[in-house]
């Protein structure tokens, strides 16, 4: 940033209006942010491209059902099997249920009504029925759950469940809206913590928080106005990443900047001229690295899946914002505020920065002695735990493993298929030209596929059928999604019917391939386009390509390390489609912004002090700021581990562990052994460093820099 730009921004009078029309727009904004779960789309039918199978058939389907028809089943379970009694029970409490909302919740049938649902063991039963809220299903379900488990219910040990995809629905919809507060609360508590440790300030770490916080709300309220007017695609899982995110980035970029502005403020006496100092020389590394993570972001536009390119957007545009209120009004409230926010520890004018001789000081001094050693070492270090990347399977989280906790959507769903039940709500549905729904029909008959129950043509329209056969297994199951692959096998070799296969498993096989090509085309996109924004950023072609060689390598090491505690700790034998893509963005946009933080500290010595010497204070000056940053952000994902989901729970744990390999390892031990190796040569094909300056002998504290006051 100019230092006549970061002056103006922080003058004496300046402050005051930066600090009133920041709080104004944000404001604004954030009065909106509690509407951002009415645009949000949850069904996974919403995340496909048009290209794929499911979606065509979905629009052909239109003919025969209301997309927002959820099929629903209460699940029935006695171990010594249903009385007489239980099933007058039944017929009993599906009257009461019909009469709820008659005009949402419709078809209820009862074991009574049709004894296949009654299992041959006489264990289990199930009692059916649709629910459609249209657009409002999301949200109305819960509470509709709410009022069925109040009326269903087995006297002596029997035990009900709310199933079927109105359950699945209930059951996600109420984690989502539940964990929404109570992540934010994690999530800020964590970062409190690691602030008042930092700081060590009972005061300080106030201004940081209160900013993201900001942040965050205006975020929520443009993503609301963006959601509503334009085709952006937002869901739960959007919503819970950008609250880490924007409250992990956000204490990041307010930790460099009050760090370089503790410097500026023992060089000025004037707190106003060290803010705009500290803004002049911070600002560069904190936009880097807010544009590297936004553009890194935006590169999921290219992504097939909705939910996947919906992310990129807005998870790029809560950067962005975030990154303005941290230039604006986190510097306004500081200057405003003085130097007493510092207490117990103010830097007053004139007195020695302790970080010359502290910590990072000492880990730069021993990389120093045998950089070539170190940086090997390291490298192979994180070369070995990659291998954990095999333990990795990305086919899918069935639907038993998709909590951490118990849901009644999965303990019915696993009774249903454990005693032979048919969920009649997830059939594989299959449309086809009317006069060829027979043969369509004898095909899948004829291939016998497992799971798969004989098919039956239920309806014809407009010259189109539609061919529906139940499965007996999980529809995310690995069997299931095999059965989709064989049914659309054989429909489709019957000639002039235009099968097209779609239904819960047959989308959950979309999804999949959708994903596996996503992470083949936008992680070489990704990887691409922070090169460059490194070349511009440092001017050089070398220090960009080792840079993401570095990256890469932590990455790997952190998708491996995650695959043996997945295995052996969480017991986890699965993973998402799209995890490894969603950890590789964020990953490589987080990770890169510590070598931002550091390499453009490096090259800002490097001119009075040569790359060698100026590694070690950049090291030094940095270590610190660099380390709690990635503390807070490791600590901001890492509480998505609280949230009740295989996915976030895994997503979490990647992430925290590859930010703690960056600024523990990478950043300072590998990337700086190599600058320390490299030497000059790393700015080629620039000449930024001509050699002059001697090679700082191992043991020695760096020089700190002199900075003429302004």
């Amino acid at each position: 940033m100019h230092r006549q730009i970061a002056g103006k921004l922080t003058g004496p009078i300046t402050k005051w209006i930066v600090l009133v029309g920041v709080l104004l727009i944000a404001g604004g904004l954030g009065s909106l942010a509690g509407k951002l779960i009415d645009v949000q789309n949850n069904e996974n039918s919403s995340w496909l491209p048009d290209s794929a199978e499911s979606t065509k058939a979905i629009d052909k389907l239109g003919k025969f059902q209301d997309e927002y028809d959820a099929g629903t089943a209460v699940v029935f379970y006695r171990s010594s099997g249903l009385t007489k009694a239980d099933f007058q029970a039944i017929d009993d409490q599906a009257a009461e249920i019909a009469k709820i909302d008659p005009d949402h919740v419709t078809n209820v049938v009862t074991p009574t009504q049709a004894p296949q649902y009654v299992s041959k063991d006489g264990q289990v039963a199930q009692m059916t029925f649709n629910v459609n809220y249209g657009d409002k299903l999301w949200e109305e379900l819960p509470d509709l759950k709410k009022d069925i488990d109040g009326i269903t219910s087995l006297d002596s040990g029997g035990k009900v469940y709310l199933a079927g995809l109105g359950g699945q629905y209930a059951d996600a919809s109420t984690v989502f809206s539940s964990f929404d507060s109570k992540l934010l609360l994690v999530t800020l508590a964590m970062v409190i913590l690691i602030l008042l440790f930092s700081y060590r300030s009972p005061i300080l770490w106030i201004l940081p928080i209160f900013s993201a916080v900001i942040s965050l709300g205006a975020s929520m309220g443009l993503l609301y106005l963006l959601a509503k007017n334009t085709s952006l695609t937002v869901n739960g899982q959007t919503q819970f990443i950008v609250t880490v995110l924007v409250i992990g980035a956000g204490t990041d970029y307010a930790l460099l900047l009050i760090a370089r502005y503790r410097e500026e403020l023992r060089r000025h006496e004037d707190r106003h001229e060290a803010m705009a100092f500290a803004l002049h020389r911070a600002a560069p590394a904190i936009l880097a690295s807010a544009a590297t993570v936004a553009i890194g972001l935006l590169c999921l536009l290219f992504a097939d899946l909705n939910s996947t390119a919906g992310l990129g957007p807005a998870n790029a545009v809560a950067v962005v914002v975030t990154v303005l209120v941290m230039v604006t009004l986190l510097p306004a409230l500081l200057v405003i505020l003085g130097r007493w926010v510092f207490w117990p520890f103010v830097p007053h004018f004139g007195t020695e920065e302790p970080t010359s001789s502290g910590l990072w000081a000492k880990v730069g001094n021993s990389v120093s002695g045998k950089p070539r050693i170190v940086w090997i070492g390291t490298a192979v270090v994180l070369a070995a735990l990659c291998t954990g990347f095999f333990r990795l399977d990305t086919g899918g989280i069935p639907s038993n493993e998709q909590y951490t906790t118990d849901q009644d959507s999965v303990l019915g769903q696993e009774l249903m298929v454990d005693h032979d039940l048919v969920d009649n709500s997830a059939p594989i549905q299959v449309v086809a030209n009317a006069d060829k729904a027979d043969e369509v029909a004898a095909a899948i008959k004829a291939a016998d596929i497992k799971g798969v129950k004989e098919p039956v043509v239920v309806a014809e329209k407009d010259g189109i059928a539609l061919v529906n056969a139940d499965i007996t297994v999980d529809p995310y199951s690995k069997t299931a999604l095999d059965a989709v692959l064989d049914v659309r096998k054989a429909v489709h070799a019957v000639d002039g019917a235009d099968a097209l296969t779609t239904g819960a498993s047959a989308v959950t096989e979309d999804i999949l391939d959708a994903s596996s090509r996503d992470n083949k085309v936008i992680i070489p996109i990704v990887l691409f386009a922070v090169f460059l924004i490194l070349m511009l950023l440092l001017r050089s072609v070398l220090s960009p390509l080792l840079l993401i060689g570095t990256v890469i390598l932590s990455f790997g090491a952190a998708l491996g390390l995650s695959g043996f505690v997945f295995d052996f700790i969480y017991g986890h034998e699965h993973t998402d489609p799209g995890f490894p893509l969603w950890a590789f963005v964020f990953l490589v946009a987080l990770g890169i912004d510590y070598n931002i933080f550091l390499m453009t500290r490096v090259r800002e010595e490097t001119v009075n002090h040569g790359t060698r010497k100026g590694s070690l204070i950049a090291l030094s000056s940095t270590g610190g700021v660099i380390t709690s940053a990635g503390l807070v952000l490791a600590a901001t994902f890492a509480a998505l581990a609280t949230m009740p989901l295989t996915f976030t729970l895994q997503l979490g744990t990647t992430i925290a562990l590859g930010v703690l390999l960056d600024t523990m390892i990478v950043r300072s031990v590998l990337v700086t052994a190599l600058n320390l190796d490299i030497g000059g040569k790393i700015w080629w094909p620039s000449k930024l460093d001509t050699g002059e300056h001697d090679v700082p002998e191992p043991g020695t504290e760096p020089e700190r820099e002199k900075v003429p006051a302004l």
